[in-house]
């Protein structure tokens, strides 16, 4: 059992837990993943390690409620417990010092970038950091991407915040403006991921992303995770989850996300006691899909 040590609530369905793993939180390295199964009757589902204290034996998972199982856990308090955390999972993030590194992290998808631009600035990198949300109030670790980047640019979809615009567009006006990038790390829906790894490909610029992949066993022998990259198949749990952006069938990828919408439904159906979480949940699996 893990005990859930803090809970932050950044908006109506994003959560910042704080968990007591300490093996996970000793060797757990940027890009890395966990397995939760909430309780004898949950699901296995995977979270991306946000960040983790090794000398406290902590590890740091933020989230979004968009399925049945994130909304329990949300729902999930200081003190209680998680029946079965597995990990740390996935390939790490290959860090060296490439020169500049822009770190774009798009909704959610800023919790994983995190702690890859931690590295990346520790390896001696600069590290150019862009993070975006459709507005103000969905927008989450800002205080936590300025310390961890060199530069950070803030966007929103609907101007509320910072600059006005995709992540696309504040990519396209870093890399206008001359500075020498040397590799680019774009993590977010997969709509997003697309679009800007067509912008990195017009720019021929090296660029790395995070598959949101289905999971089960996330050790790569039930096959749910796979995806083609580079005209092969690939699992996200074990070949991944981060991958050549320039490589990767995106168009498969939102398909196959797709497969159990129905049954999403239903099981988010059970929670309809929370309508604004579900609201939103909903239309988070539509920006994902």
């Amino acid at each position: 059992m893990y005990k859930i040590i803090s809970r932050e609530q950044f908006s109506d369905c994003v959560y910042r837990l704080v968990v007591d793993a300490p093996l996970i939180a000793r060797s757990r390295k940027a890009g890395q993943f966990v397995v939760l199964i909430i309780d004898e009757k949950g699901e296995r589902f995977p979270l991306t390690i946000c960040d983790a204290d090794p000398q406290k034996g902590t590890i740091t998972l933020v989230f979004q409620s968009v399925g049945k199982s994130t909304m329990q856990l949300g729902q999930m308090k200081a003190g209680d417990k998680i029946k079965d955390i597995v990990g740390p999972l996935g390939k790490p993030t290959h860090i060296e010092k490439y020169g500049t590194v822009v770190c774009i992290g798009g909704g959610i998808g800023i919790a994983p970038v995190h702690p890859i631009a931690q590295a990346m600035r520790a390896a001696g990198n600069k590290v150019i950091s862009i993070i975006g949300a459709r507005s103000k109030n969905l927008l989450i670790l800002e205080p936590e991407m300025r310390k961890a980047s060199d530069e950070l640019i803030v966007g929103t979809d609907d101007g509320s915040y910072g600059k006005k615009g995709f992540t696309s567009d504040l990519l396209k006006e870093i890399i206008n403006r001359g500075d020498k990038i040397d590799l680019a790390v774009a993590i977010g829906p997969v709509p997003m991921m697309k679009v800007v790894c067509g912008v990195t490909k017009s720019y021929n610029l090296k660029t790395y992303i995070s598959l949101n992949a289905m999971m089960v066993d996330a050790t790569g022998m039930c096959g749910c995770c796979r995806v083609t990259v580079g005209g092969k198949t690939k699992f996200a749990c074990v070949d991944g989850p981060e991958f050549d952006g320039h490589q990767v069938d995106f168009d498969e990828l939102q398909k196959r996300l797709r497969m159990y919408v129905t049954q999403e439904n239903q099981a988010v159906e059970e929670f309809r006691h929370n309508p604004t979480c579900v609201d939103l949940a909903l239309e988070a699996e539509r920006q994902v899909r």
